[in-house]
């Protein structure tokens, strides 16, 4: 009998230690333990992490590589523009006077030897997030207009006056009005009109 008791209390003893490996009676094991959100981190002495900032965009800058080539149609005519700044882009501030020149020749197709010739030039000035400044033009005062046909060019400067403090960049919405002869002898024109649009940072 003190054999069999013996046994006996071994066996409890052993299924006691078995039940020491086990999770305790008061934690769910099939709950896992929460994981802490980023606004729950802490770096350093109990300080919050930093909230992350957003990169502002680059602007975009049509003349950052000194000039801006661009061909335009209008009907048969096609527009050869060059445009460019005498003024560094990095001094085109706000408040600045901002010139841009620009130079300008045509070709036609066909070309029968009829006259192409431009009545105006405009830029309309618009700042990012603003309103338009005045509209800019040159309207020739010839009966027909400035003969652009290549080998003849046109050449004009335009001045972007001040614009708001916290601009970041001007659009220039430019536009060309022309005349082209019906026919080398005709006394009747046709007219046809080309656009064109760049943008420009503004250094601050």
């Amino acid at each position: 009998m003190k054999r069999a008791t013996f046994a006996l209390t071994l066996g409890a003893l052993a299924a006691a230690l078995t039940g020491c490996n086990g999770a305790a009676p008061w934690v769910d094991a099939t709950t896992p333990s929460p994981t802490p959100t980023a606004s729950q981190r802490s770096y350093g002495d109990g300080a919050e992490a930093p909230a992350p900032t957003e990169t502002p965009e680059p602007v975009v800058n049509d003349l950052e590589t000194g000039s801006a080539k661009r061909q335009l149609d209008a009907g048969a005519v096609v527009a050869d523009v060059t445009y460019w700044s005498d003024l560094a882009l990095d001094q085109w501030t706000a408040a600045a006077a901002k010139p841009l020149s620009l130079s300008l020749s045509t070709t036609i197709t066909p070309n029968d030897g009829q006259g192409v010739y431009l009545q105006r030039a405009s830029v309309t000035v618009v700042p990012d997030g603003g309103e338009a400044l005045p509209v800019q033009e040159d309207a020739s005062t010839e009966p027909h207009g400035y003969l652009v046909l290549s080998p003849y060019s046109y050449s004009q400067t335009f001045t972007i006056g001040a614009v708001p403090d916290g601009t970041r960049s001007v659009t220039l919405q430019i536009r060309y009005e022309f005349l082209v002869q019906t026919t080398p002898t005709s006394d009747e024109y046709a007219k046809q009109t080309a656009t064109d649009s760049l943008t420009v940072a503004i250094a601050g």
